[in-house]
Formats: structure tokens, C-alpha cells, sequence
């Protein structure tokens, strides 16, 4: 029996009762042997038996549970991959490492994505996986962008100089094969001065091949550069064996080129991969590197990475706002495109917020600094694109199972090769000839650099439209919606209600309006700010009730001068016993009107009805038309009362209503669509709307609504306008389109051209340019996404 005794972090656990959930349901699992569950450090301590069960079974039994499984995550910088099977060698060495939980290997990025138990393990031995596997890592968080940079300009600066000396020893035995043919003898066609090219090549530039080659098979793989070294080091001894021998059967400009073309080829790649991460570039890019505060009354400019919490920072027309604040004196117009992509500069007055990167465009203004460094909100963006464009969309497993045997494959398929040229034709050369061929057409690299080079692409260009996608596998699933569910208010609507209506049955106007805010004053729900903010424009006293209870989905119950105070919905009238009879022609009036009713009662008998309009966003009929002519189902959820949500509905245009849902059973409705079938997208705005959006195949958050909605999310629209919608569909299935496309030809080019070379059909030469050349192909494919609008 495999024994692992493993620490598993777990968040959501309010009691004792809930460690002992939990430790029950892990010892139910077969293979586990114990649990403990510790509520105050929210840790399970498991021990298991490897062969029975594994971390991922153990993760999903706690989530199952109703809490969350948490680990810590550590990005490295890899250094020596050159194709997919390198990717997949390095992911699978860091799995095998006790106390990882999962790792995403990127080839496009050179990064590597690992969460792990920190009881379990720690960065020095993940490292030394790596090493191990004959790579190199380097913790992200040591490293900094302008070194990637530098690394990047030193790989591509280096691959370019090894073309052109490349090139410069292997034209002259290219053109020798020419006169050859033509039966022109000229001292390129002397083996020993085609020997002393061809070995500059082959072991001084191609030395970084018989490295790679090396380092891989030492790790227990085997990559492109065993190809590349055993096809072009078969032609090259060949060749000299006939030039010892004394036959005039050279292959030296086979080696040679095919090296020429591979190099050419890689510096295309290195290039168009930098390219594919420019919308990082241009988002750390837009910081400023100093801010003016004010110190004793006086500015004082310092590095921007010495703004602290509470300083106050002047901003003038034209610059750019360091960090994420509230401002404190002054007005102006902001900029925010490059954050939320919206083009028309946003009004600014004392009071509201301004975020970290956009330009102030009119006037001066000073602001507090509420987040500062990793915590603004750029870095913030910056931080879940670099994770969305690290992580692996479920249709890569695929190419990642073939990646991992690709290698050993082609070299049996090449031996196999040889083996029936030379044993069933008898022509040894023709055999050896044919075998180097597949060698150096089989290329792993475009199978790796499918998936994530439309990824990377596909999600930077997502931030610049103001859509944040979490990762490369909710990008995926988004294309496969067929149903979304909006919620209505501030996602519908503009979530910001005014009182219409003021209905008198007992007493007068202004003392129901005043008993209305004194109980709602304590409340945030919107509407609830509707009637305090009526209230106060009438220059009501409004004082703090005696006492205040919410009542989830109904409304709230008060006590005020010692009346007892209900003002809510229907629901909460009936359950409180108030008779409605008197009322109920003008309730019908008002919801058919599309406006929220509140009704008030005080000591059991109604006082009055608020009703409250919230007016429908600009955009919204727009969106939701176009989401219809995709083809997709559209819901609207409420907790509003069936008249007045069929109004907001009947406004924009959707025909299926869920109203009377209360907060709570939001999930529940999500889950019973799921259950039958449909592959469910849900948006809202709200902390109610964030366990229906965990439940929902794909979790839209409007980004002007809170944060613990953002979180709960797969996408945020950092507008609150529903096009987002439109255009994150439309985005999935155009990268979707990308990858597929991409796949195929990375399967297709393999599929064909192996078999093409086996037959002999292929010079080593052609081979190599196709190889050299699939993988670019595949990126460049990639970087049409960038045309996307």
C-alpha cells in the first residue's frame, strides 16, 4: 500500500460542527484511513492510500461538503522547454511531487502553474522537480517584467545569430547540390571542404540541439531536440562514412539545412510569441512611475511604489492617476477606457471613486489613496490575465496525452522506416534518407503552441475590452452557453431606484414617508435608499429605529415610537397576517406599471404603499436582442412580484420571467436548469447573485456591482453594460474557432506528413522547412485574434 498523509487548507467553516461535516464525509471515501479537521487553523490533515484514492477525489468531497478546498499557488519561470513533450515532461515531474495538487505548464509563456500544500512541500523542492526533469525554474515573484523582457530580446537576439552564421556555412553546400545536378564541378563539390561547412554547422550551431537533446533524455524524455539531433547526426555520419569510403553520395547540405531552416523557424516563433502577450505589456505599461503627494502643504514627487495608504495625491489634466483612491477636492472628466473599454470620459466629483492608470483629462483634483501596489485594481487586472493566459483549456488534454508519446513514437516510427527500406527494398540509403525525413517533419511544438497561444491572445484582448476572463477554461465553456439567466435589478436595470408613488390609506403622505425611512435607514438594500434619499430631499428628521430586523426576500420589520413597523412585499404581509383586501386594485396598478410595491404597515394595519421605478439600462433591449439572434435562451430572475418582473421583461424583450425568487434559492434555480440539461450562464451584480453565479456553468459579475460578486464569477464586465455579454460569446467562439482550427492543422500536418516521409516522398530538406515553419503557422494563426472587434 502507497500511504500519503497530506494538509489540505479549507475556508468557509463557521463552527465545530462544520470540521465535523467535513471530517465525516472524507472518512466515507474509500482509501482514507483518517481525517482531522481543525476549525481554528481551517486545515484537514488526511492520511489515504494512493492506490484507492487521490488529492483530486479528496478536493471535491470537501467541496461537495459545501466549503472550499485551499492551496497555495507559485508561478515559475521554466527555461530550456523547446516543444510541447518538454511541456509535458515538466508537468508531469511536478505532479509526481508529493503535496501538489495540480500543475499547468505553458510552452507559449514558459511558465509553470502549480498549487500545492505548503505542509506537503515548499518552492526548493519544486525547483529541484524541474531540475530534476533537466530544466531550469525560477520563482515568478523573483523575477520582474523587464527581465523577461530581456530574456525574451536575448533568446531572439540569439536565435538570429545562430540563422545567419547558419545560413552563411550552408548556402555554399545548398548551391553545391545545384551544380551538381547541372554536372558543374567547382571546390563546392569537394566532400572534405562540404565536410569542414557542414561541421560547423552541425556541432557548432547545432550544438544547442545535441544540448537540449541531452538534458531531456538525462531528465528520462524525450523532445524535439532528440529528433532534430538524431535525424540531422544521421545524415551527417552517412555522408562522411561515403566521403572515407570514397563514394561521391554526400548529405552534408541535408544536415545543414534542415538545421538553417529549424533555426529560422524557431526565431519566427520566439517573435510572434512575444507578441502574443502585448496586452500585458500594454497594461503594465500604463502605470506611471511617480506620483505628487502632498506633505506639510507642499508636492513632493516619489517613486510610485512609495505611495502609501492615505496619502494625498494631486493629479493635473493630462496625467495619468497613480493608484486606486477617493477624491477629496476638486472635479474632473476621467478617462477609463483602458480599463473598462469605455471610450467617454467618466464625471468625477468629491467623494467618488478613481481608478489607478486612467487619465485625468480636464480638471485638477487631490485624492485620497485607498489601494495601493498589488492591491489596486490594474494590478489586480494584470494579475488575472497572467493567470487566465497561464491556465489550460480542457480541450488541450487531448494534445497534451499525444505531446507526452509523441516523441518516442516518431522515433519507431523512423526506425520502422529504415528497417523496411533497407530490408524489403535492400536500399540502405533510400532507408536512412527516408527515416531522417520523419525525423525532422515531426514537430511536437505545433500541438503544444495550439491551445495557448489563442488563449493568451484570445484573453488579453478580452481586457482590452473590458472583459475579465479567469481562465483559459471558462473561455472555453462561455461558446457553450445556450442559456443565460439575468438577474434584474442593477444588471437589467440601473439598480438605482426612485420613489414614483406615494399611496395613502391611513394617515397622511409625509408620515408615511417618514416611518418608511426611519425603518429603512439602517438598510443598504437599493430600494431602501430610494425612500431615506425621498425623504431627506423633503428635509425629513429621520432618526434610528428602536429596533431593526432584515427579512431576506420580504423586507423589514421596525419598531418606532413604539410602533410596530412592517414595510415589504406581499409575502411579508400574508406571513405577518396584515389584511390586504383594501389594497390589492392599487398593487395590480402599480406592478403592472413595472414598479416595485413597498408596503407599509404599522400596529397590523396598512398605512400606505411606496412604489419605487427602476429604469431599464440604456443598452439592455440591445444586448438581449442580439443574445436572442445568437440563439440562446434568456431568463430574467427576480425576487419582484410576476407583474412587475413581466414589465421589466416585456420592456427588453425576454419571454421567460422567474419571479418571487428569493435571494437564497437564486442557486437552486440555476442548478434545477443545469439538471435539465441546458448549459447554464448566469449575471448579476449582488453579494445574493453570488452563489447562483458559483452554481452556473459560467458566472458573469457586472463589474460596477461588488466585489464578492467579481470573486464568485468566471467573467466580469468591468462595465455594467450588457453588450459585454454579447461580445465575451462572441469572443469564446472566435478563440474556439482559433484553437480548432489551430489543432487541426497540427494534427493534420503530423498525421500527413509522417507517412509522407516514410514513403519516401519527402527530401530531409523540405521536411525540415515544414517542421521549422508548422509552429509558426499555428501562432500566427493565433495572432488573428488580435483583429477581433
Amino acid at each position: 500500500m502507497d500511504k500519503i498523509k497530506t494538509t489540505i487548507g479549507v475556508h468557509g467553516m463557521t463552527c465545530a460542527a462544520c470540521a465535523s461535516r467535513i471530517e465525516k464525509a472524507l472518512l466515507k471515501q474509500e482509501g482514507v484511513d483518517s481525517a482531522s479537521v481543525n476549525l481554528l487553523a481551517e486545515k484537514a490533515v488526511i492520511e489515504y492510500d494512493k492506490g484507492k484514492t487521490d488529492m483530486e477525489n479528496l478536493i471535491k468531497t470537501i467541496e461537495r461538503t459545501g466549503y472550499e478546498a485551499v492551496f497555495d499557488r507559485a508561478t515559475f519561470l521554466i527555461g530550456g522547454m523547446t516543444c510541447a513533450a518538454c511541456a509535458a515532461r515538466v508537468e508531469k515531474s511536478l505532479k509526481k511531487v508529493n503535496g501538489v495538487v495540480n500543475a499547468n505548464v505553458n510552452l507559449a509563456t514558459n511558465k509553470a502553474s502549480v498549487e500545492y500544500s505548503k505542509d506537503d512541500t515548499d518552492i526548493k523542492s519544486l525547483i529541484k522537480a524541474v531540475e530534476k526533469a533537466g530544466y531550469k525554474a525560477e520563482l515568478e515573484e523573483k523575477s520582474n517584467p523587464d527581465k523577461e523582457k530581456e530574456a525574451r530580446e536575448k533568446e531572439i537576439k540569439s536565435l538570429k545569430t545562430s540563422f545567419i552564421i547558419s545560413a552563411i556555412f550552408s548556402i555554399p553546400l545548398f548551391s553545391a547540390m545545384f551544380f551538381h545536378m547541372a554536372g558543374i564541378h567547382t571546390i563546392l563539390s569537394n566532400g572534405y571542404f562540404q565536410l569542414i561547412l557542414a561541421t560547423v554547422v552541425q556541432f557548432g550551431v547545432g550544438y544547442r540541439f545535441y544540448k537540449g537533446a541531452f538534458v531531456s533524455l538525462r531528465g528520462g524524455g524525450a523532445n524535439m531536440d532528440v529528433l532534430v539531433a538524431m535525424g540531422t547526426s544521421a545524415a551527417y555520419f552517412f555522408s562522411l562514412y561515403n566521403l572515407i569510403m570514397g563514394m561521391e553520395m554526400y548529405y552534408f547540405e541535408a544536415s545543414a539545412m534542415i538545421i538553417t531552416l529549424i533555426l529560422l523557424g524557431k526565431t519566427f516563433e520566439a517573435v510572434a510569441k512575444g507578441k502574443t502577450s502585448e496586452a500585458i505589456k500594454k497594461l503594465m505599461g500604463l502605470q506611471p512611475k511617480t506620483a505628487k503627494i502632498i506633505v506639510d502643504g507642499s508636492e513632493k514627487d516619489i517613486p510610485i511604489e512609495e505611495v502609501q495608504v492615505g496619502d494625498i495625491i494631486v493629479v493635473r489634466p493630462g496625467e495619468r492617476i497613480p493608484v486606486d483612491g477617493e477624491i477629496i477636492k476638486g472635479n474632473s472628466s476621467v478617462d477609463e477606457s483602458m480599463i473598462t473599454g469605455e471610450s467617454i470620459p467618466v464625471d468625477k466629483k468629491e467623494g467618488d471613486e478613481v481608478i489607478g492608470a486612467t487619465i485625468n483629462k480636464y480638471g485638477t483634483f487631490n485624492f485620497k489613496a485607498t489601494k495601493v501596489g498589488k492591491d489596486t485594481a490594474l494590478s489586480q487586472i494584470i494579475k488575472l490575465v497572467e493567470d487566465a493566459q497561464g491556465s489550460k483549456a480542457p480541450v488541450q488534454r487531448l494534445a497534451d496525452k499525444i505531446s507526452s508519446i509523441f516523441v518516442p513514437t516518431v522515433i519507431l516510427v523512423a526506425v520502422a522506416t529504415f528497417l523496411l527500406w533497407y530490408f524489403v527494398k535492400g536500399d540502405f540509403t533510400s532507408g536512412l534518407i527516408n527515416a531522417v525525413s520523419v525525423l525532422v517533419i515531426a514537430c511536437p511544438c505545433a500541438l503544444g503552441l495550439a491551445t495557448p497561444t489563442a488563449i493568451m491572445v484570445g484573453t488579453g484582448k478580452g481586457a482590452e475590452n473590458g472583459i475579465l476572463i479567469k481562465s483559459g477554461e471558462h473561455l472555453e465553456k462561455t461558446h457553450e452557453l445556450d442559456t443565460l439567466i439575468f438577474d434584474k435589478t442593477g444588471t437589467i436595470t440601473k439598480g438605482e431606484p426612485e420613489i414614483t408613488d406615494i399611496v395613502v390609506f391611513d394617515g397622511n403622505e409625509e408620515e408615511v414617508l417618514r416611518l418608511a425611512a426611519i425603518a429603512e435607514k439602517t438598510s443598504e438594500h437599493p430600494l431602501a435608499k430610494a425612500i431615506v434619499q425621498k425623504a431627506e430631499e423633503r428635509n425629513m428628521d429621520i432618526e434610528i429605529s428602536e429596533k431593526f430586523a432584515a427579512i431576506p426576500g420580504r423586507g423589514i420589520h421596525a419598531t418606532i415610537e413604539g410602533k410596530e413597523v412592517y414595510i415589504g412585499n406581499r409575502r411579508l404581509m400574508e406571513e405577518t397576517g396584515v389584511e390586504m383586501d383594501d389594497v390589492k386594485d392599487e398593487l395590480f396598478r402599480l406592478e403592472g406599471e413595472g414598479k416595485t410595491s413597498m408596503i407599509l404597515a404599522v400596529n397590523g394595519k396598512i398605512s400606505g404603499i411606496i412604489a419605487v421605478a427602476d429604469s431599464v439600462k440604456d443598452n439592455s433591449e440591445e444586448a438581449i436582442r442580439e443574445l436572442k439572434n445568437a440563439g440562446l435562451n434568456i431568463y430574467m430572475i427576480t425576487g419582484d412580484n410576476e407583474r412587475t418582473a413581466k414589465a421589466i421583461a416585456n420592456e427588453v424583450g425576454i419571454d421567460n420571467v422567474l419571479a418571487d425568487v428569493l435571494p437564497e434559492n437564486k442557486a437552486k434555480v440555476v442548478e434545477k436548469l443545469r439538471g435539465e440539461g441546458k448549459f447554464v450562464g448566469m449575471i448579476g451584480d449582488g453579494i445574493n447573485d453570488a452563489p447562483a453565479l458559483a452554481a452556473s456553468d459560467v458566472g458573469f459579475a457586472i463589474g460596477t456591482g461588488t466585489d464578492v460578486a467579481m470573486e464568485a464569477a468566471d467573467i466580469t464586465l468591468m462595465r455594467g453594460d450588457l453588450r459585454g455579454i454579447v461580445t465575451s460569446i462572441r469572443l469564446s467562439r472566435r478563440t474556439m474557432r482559433t484553437i480548432k482550427q489551430n489543432l487541426f492543422w497540427a494534427f493534420a500536418y503530423n498525421t500527413v506528413g509522417i507517412p509522407i516521409a516514410a514513403l519516401g516522398f519527402l527530401n530531409p530538406m523540405i521536411a525540415g522547412a515544414a517542421m521549422a515553419f508548422s509552429s509558426v503557422s499555428v501562432v500566427t494563426n493565433s495572432l488573428r485574434l488580435k483583429k477581433f472587434k
